[in-house]
């Protein structure tokens, strides 16, 4: 299956805190899109691997995804090197997205801005012919970076005013992270009411700057260029 959008996240629920507006509102566009998880999050403080899985799962389901995988890279010890670029140009290589959406450049979990680096530097050496996987060479178009945690100035911003529901519900999907009430196991920095209303505030930032109610920013190491000003908003 080839994919229009492909996102390489760190971690399960990374890509719907961040980017799920922006995947809903492709999809209902007609988009085929698709998020490939590095890690199965297994060192959180709540919850486990295959409760994660489950979670993803019905996320995926939530959102409509086209497809879902986890590479099941080491939580919090995966590195850019040549065997881990090696398992995400495969994954290039298999689903030919056009763009590319991964991690912050920089954010508090550590884990965030190694797998923008890994992804980055993955998305360049899949369009080289000569590193041989046995299949064909293939470069995205495109490669974004989503905000997280930390506030980072966005390049642009798309308005997800119509699909802020259905990301509440995909993050809402992750019942042992956020908004939890399970008090078997410790309460975090992400499993409070107060974390999700950051993540609406941020939501309700990015979308004032562009005369919308919700928005979700995106940062580029290139130039953006367009070919109309009617692009423009």
């Amino acid at each position: 299956m080839e994919l229009d959008i492909l996102v390489f996240a760190a971690h399960p629920d990374d890509a719907e805190l961040s980017c799920s507006g922006t995947l809903a509102l492709h999809l209902a566009q007609g988009n085929k899109v698709g998020i490939v998880d590095l890690t199965q999050g297994e060192l959180g403080t709540r919850g486990n691997a295959e409760i994660r899985r489950q979670e993803a799962e019905k996320a995926s389901q939530i959102l409509g995804l086209h497809l879902r995988e986890n590479l099941k890279f080491a939580d919090g010890f995966f590195c850019n090197d040549k065997e881990h670029q090696l398992a995400i140009i495969r994954k290039i290589r298999e689903y030919k997205p056009k763009i590319v959406l991964t991690n912050a450049i920089t954010d508090r979990h550590p884990d965030h801005a190694r797998a923008a680096e890994l992804v980055r530097d993955a998305c360049f050496l899949a369009g080289l012919r000569k590193i041989e996987t046995g299949q064909q060479a293939h470069r995205p178009d495109l490669v974004y970076h989503f905000i997280q945690d930390r506030y980072i100035q966005p390049t642009f911003v798309v308005d997800i005013t119509e699909f802020w529901e259905i990301k509440k519900q995909a993050i809402l999907a992750y019942s042992t992270q956020f908004n939890a009430t399970d008090n078997s196991e410790p309460q975090t920095y992400i499993s409070t009411p107060e974390f999700f209303a950051f993540i609406e505030a941020r939501a309700k930032e990015f979308g004032h700057q562009i005369g919308a109610i919700y928005g979700e920013g995106f940062t580029t190491s290139r130039m953006i260029g367009v070919n109309s000003l009617w692009h423009l908003r």
